[in-house]
This record gives structure tokens, C-alpha cells and sequence, in this order.
């Protein structure tokens, strides 16, 4: 049983049973906690969570693959939605701890990823594959090129971490980059600053990567009447750690009231 993968989709179906043991290992869910999986497809990694733990939700846009994955899995609980639509509270158990998964679609992956490092503490953790080189994005340090957006804002809302490599050869069909795992622990602590102010400061400042904040944030800095902060803006975005993200925030727009 098997579906053509549709390119609108970016489906690419991972069958390597090697890789897919791995990854539900990586998951590790308790007796106690759902397991969330996006975009199952044809539901190869749908197989092993089922036979590791006992509640699995599958999340899928492709109406072929609902209907197979209903086959399949009788017992499944499998939505027909778009990840990207879907409220957390309708798909999160209640009273449980709540794992993520999910082979993500390369052309989705940023906005998958702000979905789920927006969500905060609502889940224990998510195993992501996806591209390689955004997952080296992830856990990027300042200096380096691939250091960013998506670098500082991952590192300040949870923990990340580089699980292992995935060739493209264990894939139908075969993508044209590698791939890898990462795992995701959301922060138990709450910001100090908001988080709508946050992304403002640093999607801005990495707007203009090669520029000296004091240009980059000239607009931010007048729409908030600030002439001069306490704060050294000569420096360029990806000289800062994430940490200091926090610090030029609330120099800009004051911590949370």
C-alpha cells in the first residue's frame, strides 16, 4: 500500500526502518503522554509509535493519506487538517504530557517551527526531521553564517538539540538535500519580555545582517521615541548571543508590565 507523492505537497516518504526506529526512540513518550505526529503520509513512521505508545494523533492535510492511514490503523485517532491551522488545544491532550513529531515538508519547515516554538510549554518536546541545513540553523552560535532568526529565537523559547544526519537516498523520492533530527524542549520560563516585541527586535535586526544595529533598528528606535538606549549599537546582529536579544528588547520596549 503506498501513495504518489504529490510535489505540491513537498511529500517525501521516509522508508528506512533504521531511521525510523531512531526517531521513535528519540521520541521516548511515557505511559502517560501523547504522541503527535504531522504529517504522517503513508504512515511508516506511523507504525513504530503506534507499537511503542499507547495514544498517538496523526495530523495529516493529504485526504489520500487520511484514508489510507485509516485502513492501515483502525485504532489510529488521525485529523484531516493543516498543521499550520490547527488550535493546540484541539489536538493536545488534556491532563497528559504531549510529545510532537513529524518528517516536515522543506517548504513549510520555518513556519512549522515558529508554530510550535510560539506554543511555549505546551508539549514536553518535539523530534523534528527536516532539512539539514536548517536544522544547523537551529543550533547556530553568533559569528557564524548560519546564525539567525530562527537560531536566537529557538535558543531563547526552548532548548535544541542536533540529533543525527539522515542521507537523502532513505527517501521516495529522493530529495535533492540532506536531511537531519532535532529535538526541541520548549522553556518552562516565562519571557520577561513579550514575545510579539522580541521577534520584532530580532527579525529586524537580522533584516540587515551585515549592518550595525543602529541601522537596522533606526525605525524601531523612532517608533518607540528612543533617541539613544544603553546599549552598544555598533554591534551587528549576529555578534550578540541570544541571551543579549533579551536585554536590547527591554532597552527598546521596557519588560512585560
Amino acid at each position: 500500500m503506498s501513495l504518489k507523492p504529490k510535489k505540491s505537497l513537498g511529500q517525501h516518504f521516509l522508508r528506512d526502518q533504521n531511521i525510523l526506529r531512531k526517531i521513535t526512540m528519540a521520541v521516548g513518550a511515557g505511559k502517560n503522554e501523547r504522541v503527535i505526529e504531522i504529517g504522517p503520509g503513508e504512515g511508516a513512521l506511523t507504525e513504530w509509535l503506534l507499537q511503542a505508545f499507547d495514544d498517538v494523533l496523526a495530523i495529516e492535510v493529504d485526504g489520500r493519506a487520511v484514508d489510507m492511514l485509516g485502513e492501515r490503523f483502525p485504532d489510529l485517532k488521525v485529523r484531516h487538517g493543516d498543521i499550520l491551522k490547527e488550535n493546540w488545544d484541539d489536538v493536545l491532550a488534556a491532563g497528559k504530557g504531549n510529545v510532537v513529531v513529524g518528517n516536515i515538508p522543506y517548504y513549510i519547515t520555518s513556519p512549522i517551527l515558529f508554530k510550535i516554538m510560539d506554543a511555549g510549554p505546551v508539549f514536553r518536546k518535539a523530534v523534528l526531521l527536516m532539512q539539514k541545513e536548517v536544522a544547523e540553523r537551529l543550533v547556530a552560535g553568533p559569528g557564524t553564517k548560519a546564525y539567525g532568526i530562527l537560531s536566537v529565537q529557538a535558543q531563547l523559547l526552548g532548548e535544541v538539540e542536533y540529533l543525527f544526519d539522515v542521507s537523502r537516498h532513505v527517501f521516495f523520492p529522493k530529495p535533492k538535500v540532506e536531511s537531519a533530527v532535532i529535538e526541541f524542549r520548549p522553556s518552562q520560563k516565562e519571557l520577561p519580555v513579550h514575545l510579539a516585541d522580541l521577534k520584532t527586535v530580532v527579525r529586524t535586526s537580522f533584516n540587515q545582517r551585515r549592518k550595525m544595529l543602529s541601522n537596522s533598528l533606526k525605525q524601531v528606535l523612532k517608533q518607540q521615541n528612543k533617541e539613544t538606549i544603553d546599549f552598544d549599537l555598533n554591534l551587528r546582529p549576529d555578534q550578540l548571543m541570544p541571551e543579549e536579544f533579551i536585554t536590547l528588547t527591554t532597552k527598546i520596549f521596557g519588560n512585560k508590565s
